[in-house]
């Protein structure tokens, strides 16, 4: 007693996503993920870090980080794919380390996923990986965003409190674009605000983002945070932020993410 409509595209976009989704299983095995890094500036254009960034290299070209995150966050598949982003941030930070590669404060960030964070034993893995890959826990620094601290904010602070003690940094990323609660924000053992760079694309040409990012820098420094711009592509995006006391910069104006032995 009832009537539906079949539309061909929507079982083709759902059978591509089905593929995608077995293909993305094998894809770690295979090699087939690769991990890059874009570095990130101080106002004197030194390199003081640099944000790890995933791609797939798929036997048919590449597929994009908005396509396929998703399909990994809808199932474990992100837990392990994470795993191995940390296991291979810290060989790798390590390995700079030991080769007196990185300038002093250096830090790698790292993004971490909310199935991830929420995992029981996502702590003593991370403890874990940095102990056995001797890592210095105070260059590695997780970027978490608004969205996974609607639910369960204690649990997430004491998280975040237990790695903290280890020397492990932490980012609020895409910071403005959420809940922005900052009844949380003041709770949270933060390191870096991260200003979406949704908000630096039309700084010159929308008012109300120059205020929003001004704003976010004032308080970022009355917390003694530091403030990181996404997305700085211009020199006149580069001039406003400096101007009013941002302290981190990244975009293609310095430099796009690169392959792990390039970044190096």
């Amino acid at each position: 007693n009832t009537v539906r409509f079949f539309d061909p595209a929507l079982a083709a976009a759902l059978t591509e996503r089905a593929v995608l989704r077995n293909d993305l299983r094998r894809a770690l095995a295979e090699g087939q993920l690769r991990l890059y890094c874009q570095p990130q500036l101080d106002a004197a254009r030194r390199v003081v870090g640099g944000e790890l960034l995933l791609r797939w290299q798929h036997p048919r070209g590449e597929v994009l980080p908005e396509v396929f995150i998703p399909l990994a966050e809808e199932s474990d598949l992100i837990v392990a794919i994470g795993r191995w982003v940390i296991a291979t941030a810290c060989r790798n930070l390590a390995h700079w380390d030991q080769a007196g590669l990185l300038p002093p404060g250096f830090a790698l960030a790292v993004n971490v996923s909310p199935r991830q964070f929420r995992q029981a034993t996502f702590a003593a893995d991370l403890e874990a990986t940095l102990r056995q890959s001797g890592c210095d826990p105070r260059r590695f620094l997780l970027e978490i965003t608004e969205g996974m601290l609607i639910h369960q904010v204690d649990e997430a602070i004491t998280i975040m409190r237990r790695l903290k003690a280890l020397g492990i940094g932490f980012a609020l990323d895409d910071f403005g674009t959420g809940y922005s609660s900052l009844a949380y924000l003041q709770r949270l053992p933060l390191d870096q605000l991260k200003i979406d760079r949704s908000f630096v694309r039309n700084l010159s040409e929308n008012p109300n983002d120059a205020v929003i990012v001004e704003t976010i820098i004032v308080m970022g420094r009355q917390l003694r945070l530091q403030v990181l711009a996404e997305g700085v592509e211009t020199e006149a995006q580069y001039a406003f932020l400096n101007a009013r006391g941002c302290n981190q910069f990244q975009g293609y104006l310095f430099g796009p993410p690169l392959p792990l032995a390039e970044f190096e």
